[in-house]
């Protein structure tokens, strides 16, 4: 198990939270609950609806729609990011691949702490836009 502190070094390395001062990196770690997955287990189905962010610690969960495998996410690799945002069914099917620990954000929990702490909203937002940024600069008009 990671203690928090390990969770917040953790959380300085992915992308959404970027922009997040390490002090409040401290209350989004103790909100996030550590599980882990055997070989095939199914995290989230498309049509689920959203319930949670996860990220990878350990191990490789395959992500796929329709049957069709869009990518894997190994150590580090965040997925179901829009289910803290967004009330619409899932919509990908997320397996592990292999035995995976993986860390856990609750919708609720993370939008009660969003409600407490704006500066956390407002880094948030920023990577956001960073990311919105850099997919329109791949896409051509």
């Amino acid at each position: 198990m990671l203690t928090r502190i390990e969770k917040v070094i953790f959380l300085q390395d992915i992308d959404i939270f970027e922009s997040t001062l390490t002090e409040d990196l401290a209350y989004i770690a103790a909100i996030t609950e550590e599980m882990e997955c055997a070989q095939g287990d199914t995290i989230f189905k498309e049509g689920d609806l959203p319930d949670a962010m996860y990220m990878v610690v350990e191990g490789e969960v395959k992500l796929s729609r329709d049957d069709d495998q869009l990518m894997n996410a190994g150590p580090k690799d965040v997925f179901g990011t829009w289910a803290l945002f967004d009330d619409e069914p899932r919509v990908v099917t997320a397996v592990a691949l292999k035995n995976t620990r993986l860390l856990k954000i609750d919708r609720m929990e993370f939008l009660e702490l969003l409600a407490d702490h704006a500066q956390i909203t407002q880094g948030i937002l920023k990577s956001m836009a960073r990311r919105l940024r850099n997919l329109m600069s791949r896409v051509r008009l």
